[in-house]
């Protein structure tokens, strides 16, 4: 029996060493190396609240208020009525932003980003029907000419993943920067 508590105990004061000290300093060191500067954390990779400015790109909708210290989803179910009205609220006041712009818009047309909120909260990407829809209102509003409108779109768009997974994406934070300058 002192042998088998003996075993437990090293194999516990092993593991923790493993687990607690050599993992997150290994992967730390890795991703310091593999990402650099965003290994630390990106404020580009926040999204920031516009204030439904029509000057500006809208992020999605977000549960945190774009806090991100304090990142969480909103939990709301497909059957829940606080999601039904939380979601008829946001396609409205799209439509009322948008509508103008983009003669013929639609409940039906407003891309599903434009009106749930991301895992986070703090996701600066949109979809590039979002973001098309939303550079007509942009370009009006700030005397541009939609085409370098879009091409700025264009630029501040992310591929997908490895180049396979998941959608291109457009990062409204680096996006409303360059419109900005």
């Amino acid at each position: 029996m002192k042998r088998n508590l003996i075993s437990s105990a090293l194999a516990v004061i092993a593991f923790t060493a493993l687990l607690g000290l050599v993992y997150p300093l290994a992967v730390t060191g890795i991703s310091q190396v593999a990402f650099g500067a965003n290994a630390d954390g990106n404020p580009d990779l926040i999204a920031k609240d516009t204030k439904g400015d029509p000057r500006r790109f809208q992020p999605r909708p977000s549960q945190t208020g774009y806090d991100a210290d304090g990142t969480f989803f909103s939990n709301r179910g497909p059957n829940q009525a606080g999601a039904r009205s939380f979601y008829r609220g946001r396609l409205t006041a799209y439509i009322r932003l948008n509508g103008p712009y983009n003669p013929g818009l639609t409940v039906a047309r407003v891309p599903a980003d434009a009106v749930t909120t991301s895992g986070s909260g703090v996701d600066p990407h949109i979809s590039v029907a979002n973001a098309r829809i939303q550079a007509r209102r942009v370009a009006q509003v700030r005397g541009l000419p939609l085409g370098r409108v879009n091409q700025l779109v264009d630029d501040n768009t992310d591929g997908r993943f490895l180049g396979l997974l998941g959608e291109p994406g457009v990062n409204t934070t680096t996006l409303n920067e360059a419109l900005g300058r």
